[in-house]
């Protein structure tokens, strides 16, 4: 028999790994299960529901030159499960979800586009795993393969001036906090009476691809758990290095990685290293914060 869950493991190969951080699985109440090919939300659903797998079953081993070599056998209880994953897996890539909360994410990806991610992370912090690493969730087009994948509960960047951020984000004597719209009639979000407020006062602005963007932060408790769970697929995984591209100054980029440079780069990602014609995680995204915290965290983990 199992041990008793606690409510901070993720799965990986089959097995649970615990975190340290909440974490509600796809086979729990309220989980959301990208193994299905049901709807998820029947009473909301889609003019035209998608059909079949929002994954593929296992993972796709690259060479050097990025040709498939194996495919990684997914839950089946092989005992190659972990040693093929542990060569396949080296990039974290982070997107946030332009759905406000992981619902909603969840509603668009899954029963909306026919998609998937391994987790979700909502504004309270609260971690949601989908699919068990073994298998590839579809996320992030060419790393897919290769990588995990976490769509973080915000709506997003936009041009300077933008009334969305207005909309999403008024303020009160404390500053901005989240105010979902009217037409959200339920968050999902499992925190009671939680007030999302962002980890910075202002909206930060900055530029993605040589465009200017603004966005607000994320909360301090999505960085909370976002490092907690890095931390943990950086010692799972040991080919993903906690570090994102940096320019010849030592700084994180904001431009897409070329081909032969994607290919080398072994460590987290936002969406927009991936791509072109994304942006995620934003410039309100503090990287250095967050990267110097799992450093550090892993850091005080290997001590004796």
């Amino acid at each position: 028999m199992p041990p008793e869950r606690r409510g901070d493991e993720i799965v990986v190969c089959g097995k649970r790994y615990s975190i340290g951080t909440p974490v509600v699985l796809w086979t729990d109440p309220g989980g959301y299960d990208a193994y299905s090919t049901e709807l998820r939300f029947p009473d909301e659903p889609p003019k035209d529901a998608p059909q079949g797998l929002r994954y593929q079953p296992g993972r796709k081993q690259l060479s050097a030159d990025g040709q498939v070599l194996e495919r990684v056998l997914a839950l089946s209880g092989s005992s190659r499960c972990r040693d093929e994953l542990d060569l396949a897996l080296d990039q974290f890539v982070l997107h946030y979800d332009v759905c406000g909360t992981s619902r909603q994410c969840f509603k668009i990806l899954h029963d909306r586009r026919a998609l998937s991610v391994h987790f979700l992370l909502d504004v309270d912090g609260t971690l949601y795993q989908t699919l068990d690493l073994s298998d590839t969730a579809w996320h992030a087009r060419q790393a897919n393969p290769r990588s995990v994948g976490i769509e973080i509960a915000n709506i997003g960047a936009y041009a300077p001036g933008s009334a969305t951020l207005d909309e999403w984000y008024p303020r009160d004597e404390l500053g901005p906090y989240l105010r979902f719209p009217e037409w959200m009639k339920e968050t999902g979000v499992r925190s009671a009476g939680f007030v999302a407020r962002p980890a910075r006062s202002e909206r930060v602005l900055g530029r993605v691809h040589g465009r200017p963007y603004e966005m607000h932060d994320l909360t301090p408790q999505q960085y909370d758990a976002l490092v907690e769970l890095s931390v943990a697929l950086c010692e799972l995984f040991p080919r993903i290095e906690p570090d994102a591209p940096r320019d010849a100054q030592g700084r994180v980029r904001w431009d897409a990685l070329s081909a032969d440079e994607f290919r080398d780069f072994h460590g987290i990602l936002g969406h927009y290293h991936v791509t072109e014609d994304k942006q995620d995680p934003g410039p309100a995204f503090d990287w250095e914060l967050y990267l110097e915290r799992v450093r550090s965290r892993l850091a005080s983990r290997s001590q004796p």
